[in-house]
């Protein structure tokens, strides 16, 4: 790892930039928080602790280029009777600190469990949004028994892979960045967010807060999401909700919902009506209805 005190930023003045618009938009967060740093073998890992000190933990784990702050939408909801672990990915934005690089799948599982380890989290509720829900999918498979219910928020690939528009663009927003490319591309992503004027200055915010991580953070190398197997699917013991907005671009909802049918009847598959890829920010409501009806179900 790069030695220097500002490590993963760029320079000093990168990391006082950062880390002075996310402070500032942490001070949106609803509800009192205890921030906490574990030490895993991948480097410190900051979490935001809240919620009832008894109640069963709900670990949330956010997508790709986010942080621990994109649940700020539902944050409060969830944490009315779960003790909810909010947290900032070890190799992405936020206020975490890598000290290794991640370069392959099985990374992101070993370091959550070192995660959990080091909270002393026993049997878990996990989400994950986008990229993290592909994750979280891996970590259900790894560690059976350590999961008691799992919610997959429109996970990258896992079901199905990313259609080859959604590949072009996603490729041309990354080696091109400038605002204006990155506002068409979040804009296309979130056309259910861009029609109302909260949502789409929240997409807006997102746009600058993307374009301020990129100038400031060194860049990292990506690991590709993966597409389960069928095999995989038949195995993955944990009880699990699968939440996907009809107008999600990442893939076809429709193929995604009938693949799970298909191979993991067990799940239990929702389509949002009127929603896209930004689930929790364009219909927060069924995103907290539909998950707390399932997590507070009777499946053990």
């Amino acid at each position: 790892m790069d030695k220097t005190p500002f490590h993963p930023f760029r320079s000093p003045e990168a990391k006082l930039e950062y880390l002075k618009a996310y402070d500032h938009q942490a001070e949106q967060w609803p509800l009192p928080s205890e921030s906490r740093i574990v030490d895993t073998s991948f480097g410190q890992t900051f979490i935001r602790v809240q919620g009832p000190a008894n109640g069963a933990p709900l670990v949330l784990l956010p997508g790709d280029t986010e942080t621990s702050l994109s649940w700020l939408p539902i944050i409060k909801p969830l944490s009315k009777g779960f003790r909810t672990y909010a947290i900032d990915h070890i190799y992405d934005n936020g206020r975490s600190v890598y000290s290794k690089a991640m370069t392959r799948p099985a990374d992101f599982v070993v370091w959550l469990d070192e995660v959990f380890n080091a909270l002393g989290l026993e049997r878990i509720n996990l989400v994950g949004y986008s990229y993290g829900g592909w994750q979280t999918a891996l970590y259900a498979l790894a560690h059976p028994g350590r999961v008691k219910k799992l919610v997959l928020l429109a996970p990258s690939s896992t079901v199905l892979s990313p259609g080859p528009i959604m590949l072009a663009r996603a490729i041309l927003y990354h080696f091109l960045p400038f605002r204006f490319v990155a506002r068409i591309y979040f804009h296309w992503y979130g056309p259910d967010a861009v029609k109302d004027d909260q949502t789409r200055s929240r997409i807006d915010e997102m746009v600058e807060e993307d374009l301020l991580a990129r100038r400031c953070f060194k860049k990292r190398k990506f690991v590709f999401p993966t597409r389960l197997s069928d095999a995989e699917w038949a195995n993955l013991a944990a009880p699990t909700l699968f939440l996907v907005g009809e107008n999600d671009k990442t893939y076809s909802p429709a193929r995604t919902v009938s693949r799970l049918h298909q191979v993991a009847p067990a799940v239990v598959a929702k389509v949002a009506p009127n929603t896209d890829h930004y689930i929790t920010l364009t219909n927060p409501d069924w995103v907290v209805e539909t998950m707390l009806g399932f997590l507070r179900g009777s499946e053990d």
